[in-house]
């Protein structure tokens, strides 16, 4: 919650300091935010590497039947979710938010808007690209996974909390001076008022969309086992709430774990699926990102397809995985997908970042929630 209030702070300052700021002040920021752009694309490869890679080998440690299962359960409500959210953002966006040039130019790279250039630039060229190190980390995941390697095993979860604290010290902090320099610039360029009319837009229509997927899920579970939906959804509020105010899947475990126990589910079934869930159980966090990218597509006019937007969220449902021990950490190692599959510039991103974060206690709730399900439909499974 701090971190939403210091990025909410940032815009309120920056489209103010857009009507005053004098040309150097908008040079410095141009500057920094050049530098902090450049950082953080040098980051999110190592980023992914540094997430899945562990995630996937310590995964294969605790290979077997309902880990198998309960990974392809957890994926497919992923997946699932965030195509219901194209769908109806491919519905409902064009009618909602204002698209064309004016709406492009106000999302263009911030290093040239307004005239204003940067003082000087720094390049860090990332050490590969966001696909090679998605590969890299699944044959390491794998090859841990099944070498049984605890030196590489060890010597990969060592580098994620180095990846881990830079997030925390460095981009975190750094953050909000980031977004500041975004809506500054959008105000000179006298296009805050169309972007953010249509972040309210999109935040209305993400927010329904996860009750929404709630009653999806816990019906499939109803059905699964024959049990008033509702009701099951009714007592995993507790878990909803907790979400809310940690904006963390793992803080809110105990929590999950004792209401998934009152839906019935047998000690061994949900303390398996309970954990194992809050790190790839991503439907709502997948339904924010496929939402709020296909909306900034939209405002800009630029052309968007089914079949792209599948290849998306596909790469994405694994791409995350992992992340939520990282406040904003799915849409941290989701930029490099952003970038290479949509074609978002690093203004795009900046956005993506600021709607993303807007609504993570949400997101962080619905997949929280989602996990009862999950056990529900697991826990019928191996319960015969």
């Amino acid at each position: 919650m701090k971190l939403l209030l210091r990025i909410l702070i940032a815009i309120v300052l920056g489209i103010g300091s857009g009507y005053v700021m004098p040309e150097w002040g908008g040079r410095l920021f141009m500057t920094f935010n050049g530098i902090f752009s450049q950082f953080l694309g040098f980051l999110i490869p190592l980023l992914i590497l540094g997430f899945v890679a562990p995630a996937i080998g310590e995964l294969g440690a605790k290979a077997g039947k309902m880990l198998v299962i309960t990974g392809v359960i957890a994926y497919g409500m992923t997946f699932a979710s965030g195509m219901f959210a194209y769908g109806v953002g491919a519905w409902s966006f064009p009618r909602l938010i204002a698209g064309g040039s004016a709406a492009q130019n106000a999302l263009s790279d911030t290093s040239s808007a307004g005239g204003m250039t940067p003082y000087f630039s720094v390049d860090m060229p990332p050490l590969f690209g966001v696909m090679s190190a998605l590969v890299l980390a699944f044959v390491v995941g794998l090859g841990i996974a099944y070498t049984n390697s605890t030196a590489l095993r060890r010597g990969f979860a060592e580098f994620r909390q180095i990846i881990n604290r830079t997030i925390m010290a460095v981009i975190i902090p750094l953050l909000p001076v980031y977004i500041f320099g975004i809506f500054m610039n959008m105000t000179i360029e006298g296009q805050v008022g169309r972007v953010l009319s249509a972040f309210v837009s999109i935040i209305a229509v993400v927010f329904v969309l996860h009750v929404a997927l709630l009653l999806v899920q816990f019906c499939i579970a109803g059905l699964v086992t024959k049990r008033n939906p509702l009701r099951l959804l009714y007592k995993m509020l507790p878990a909803y709430v907790t979400a809310l105010g940690t904006q963390s899947s793992a803080a809110t475990i105990p929590v999950t774990l004792r209401q998934v126990k009152s839906l019935g589910v047998n000690d061994s079934v949900s303390g398996f699926v309970v954990p194992l869930c809050a790190t790839i159980h991503m439907s709502g966090s997948a339904m924010k990102i496929t939402a709020c990218a296909l909306a900034l597509m939209i405002m800009q006019g630029l052309p968007w397809a089914t079949g792209e937007f599948a290849g998306f969220v596909a790469m994405l449902g694994i791409t995350i995985v992992a992340a939520p021990g990282v406040p904003g950490g799915a849409i941290m190692a989701s930029l490099g997908l952003l970038g290479t599959m949509l074609g978002f510039t690093e203004a795009d991103n900046a956005l993506m970042i600021a709607l993303y974060i807007a609504m993570d206690s949400f997101g962080t709730a619905c997949n929280v929630t989602g996990d009862g399900a999950v056990a529900l439909i697991v826990n019928r499974i191996f319960a015969k």
